[in-house]
């Protein structure tokens, strides 16, 4: 009889990206926030403690370490919180994923990528910087394209429309399958089966 044994404790970083203070809580630009509190429920873990400038919790899924955080240092110096924390779990750029908002995808919109620029989101760009490198995976929620001369700064603090909400409330769930996905299977794996549209599902 072949003996199965018991996943490796590895380490996993799940890193949501947003902004603190409850009034931008129900924005667009905290999707990345709203994605890791669904996998904190999911998972049994609770972010309370304040650790890096992040509120951090941990915990064990499926065999696997997995540390959940928010950031709480405002969006454009995300880097600052994720590089300690990366240091301080000394987990490797592959295991960390960075979930966040992206104006230039619609709404009901996931895209998983292993690595790339920052397109502009500011915080993306702030870890970028802090870690050295673009080489770590990054699960993108697409939030719209404000229409007309709107400008992006100011509709990325916007609440979504109520038009928006189911499909919201469906991507997000989505999303924390991705994050489940990439734990457990990988990075190419999570892009085949998520990345994509509910719309044109």
């Amino acid at each position: 009889m072949v003996e199965i044994s018991e996943p490796e404790k590895t380490s996993f970083l799940i890193v949501g990206l947003g902004n603190p203070g409850r009034e931008y809580r129900e924005t667009r630009h905290n999707v990345g926030f709203m994605v890791v509190d669904l996998v904190g429920l999911d998972f049994g873990i609770q972010l309370s403690r304040l650790q890096s400038r992040a509120l951090v919790g941990s915990g064990t899924w499926k065999g696997r370490k997995v540390i959940l955080a928010k950031p709480q240092t405002y969006m454009n110096l995300s880097g600052q919180a994720v590089s300690s924390l990366v240091r301080f779990y000394k987990i490797p750029f592959e295991d960390l994923l960075v979930v966040h908002d992206d104006v230039d995808l619609a709404v009901g919109t996931l895209r998983i990528r292993p690595g790339g620029g920052s397109a502009g989101q500011k915080g993306l760009a702030s870890i970028i910087q802090q870690l050295g490198t673009e080489e770590f995976p990054r699960l993108r929620v697409g939030i719209g394209h404000p229409q007309g001369q709107r400008d992006v700064a100011d509709y990325v603090l916007d609440s979504f429309f109520s038009s928006e909400k189911d499909l919201v409330l469906e991507v997000l769930d989505r999303a924390v399958e991705a994050a489940k996905d990439f734990i457990l299977y990988g990075i190419n794996h999570a892009m085949n089966q998520f990345n994509g549209s509910l719309e044109k599902e």
